[in-house]
């Protein structure tokens, strides 16, 4: 069984995971350092290819998880917005939707040139804010598990989302 991080960009799926990682031994590998080690920086791709492409490739490196076992996947933030990815992913996992709150959000999220739906954007709250109004009812809808993060560590929720998908700590 795979364990599946999806939530907002600023979340915490890498860090959380990378802790799974090391409470569990299981493998953590990240949807967004698959794609740049493979096709470049993210923010390039969206540029020069569009959304579009990126959220192709995205798929592909999905279906190829989806092939495994015993992984922690980090996903990007928009990753479950395509329906097939979802179905992909819970073939072989559990989904975590860890949740925050916008204030949480901002607090770790600045305008970045890496995150490329908030690059130079001086409305930084507004463009967040509106991303996480379309996109939780989706991240709920393809869950099997809500995960609150705010006001927790790190260690925190990779222990609650370690026990939640029944692995030893």
């Amino acid at each position: 069984m795979n364990i599946v991080l999806s939530g907002m960009m600023g979340v915490g799926k890498s860090s959380v995971g990378i802790r799974i990682s090391q409470l569990t031994g299981m493998l953590w590998v990240d949807t967004d350092m698959l794609i740049t080690d493979r096709y470049g920086r993210i923010s390039d791709l969206f540029e020069f290819y569009g959304e579009s492409h990126f959220r192709s490739l995205e798929t592909e490196i999905v279906r190829e998880l989806s092939q495994k076992d015993g992984l922690i996947i980090s996903t990007g933030g928009g990753l479950v917005l395509k329906p097939e990815n979802g179905e992909l992913l819970k073939k072989g996992g559990k989904i975590f939707f860890m949740r925050a709150s916008l204030e949480t959000l901002l607090s770790r999220v600045r305008v970045d040139e890496n995150r490329p739906l908030l690059k130079n954007t001086a409305q930084t709250a507004k463009t967040l804010g509106d991303l996480l109004s379309v996109r939780s009812p989706v991240y709920e809808s393809v869950a099997d598990f809500i995960v609150d993060t705010d006001g927790k560590t790190v260690d925190e929720v990779a222990a609650e989302i370690v026990a939640l998908a029944g692995k030893e700590a």
